[in-house]
C-alpha cells in the first residue's frame, strides 16, 4: 500500500529551493528537481513461489483390487543344482557310475516321517557305523516332502529333511566320514533319496 503523499510548506519548499540551487546535477542538461513531483517508488512485485514437480500419475486402483504378487521367485538355487554344483572329491569314473544308477548302495536308511529331531541322531549313527563296517555307497532316503500351502511374506520349502539331511552330511561328526553326496538315480528314489559315498575307515 503506497503513503499519501502531501503538498510542501512553505518554509519547507524554500529551504528545498535553496538546497537544490547548491547541488551540482550529475547528469547536466536536465530540469532541477522539484521535490514536489518526486514519487514513491512503485512496489516490487511480489515473488512467484517455484512451480511443484508434477506427480507421476498412479496406477487405478478399485477397492476390492489385489495387490500384484511375484510366485517363483527363490534366492537359493534348487537343492538339486547345488548338489550337482559341488565339487567331485571321489574318483570320476565311479562317481558317473553311481548317479547313472549303475552301482547298488550296500545300506540304506528310511527317514521318510520322522521329525528334524528324530532323525538326525539315526542318520548320525548310520553313517558312522557304515564307515566302520567299511561301506563305500550307501543311501538315505528322506522322501520330497508334502506340498503345502505358502500364501505368507517367507516362502517355505517343502520337505524339511530333504534340504536338511545334506547340511548335516558336510558337517561334523558327519563331515570326516562322508566324501561325496549326490541326489539319487530314479531307480534308488530320485529326488527322495540320496548316494552318501563314504571315505575308508582308519
Amino acid at each position: 500500500m503506497s503513503r499519501r503523499r502531501r503538498s510542501l510548506q512553505p518554509e519547507e519548499r524554500e529551504l528545498w529551493e535553496t538546497v537544490a540551487r547548491s547541488a551540482n546535477p550529475l547528469r547536466p542538461g536536465l530540469p532541477p528537481l522539484d521535490h514536489a513531483h518526486v514519487m514513491d517508488p512503485p512496489p516490487a512485485a511480489p515473488e512467484t513461489p517455484p512451480a511443484p514437480p508434477p506427480r507421476s500419475p498412479l496406477p487405478a486402483f478399485r477397492i476390492g483390487d489385489r495387490a500384484q504378487t511375484v510366485l517363483g521367485h527363490d534366492l537359493i538355487p534348487p537343492l538339486s543344482q547345488r548338489l550337482a554344483d559341488q565339487p567331485l572329491r571321489m574318483d570320476a569314473r565311479a562317481f558317473r557310475r553311481m548317479t547313472r544308477g549303475k552301482i547298488d548302495p550296500e545300506a540304506r536308511l528310511d527317514l521318510h516321517g520322522l521329525t528334524l529331531a528324530e532323525a538326525q541322531p539315526e542318520l548320525v549313527r548310520f553313517v558312522l557305523n557304515a564307515q566302520a563296517q567299511g561301506l563305500r555307497l550307501v543311501l538315505v532316503i528322506t522322501g520330497k516332502g508334502k506340498p503345502r500351502d505358502d500364501d505368507g511374506p517367507i516362502p517355505r520349502r517343502t520337505g524339511a529333511l530333504r534340504h536338511q539331511v545334506p547340511d548335516w552330511l558336510r558337517r561334523p561328526p558327519l563331515a570326516g566320514a562322508v566324501q561325496q553326496v549326490a541326489e539319487a538315480h530314479l531307480r534308488h528314489g530320485g529326488a527322495g533319496a540320496l548316494y552318501v559315498w563314504l571315505r575308508r575307515g582308519a
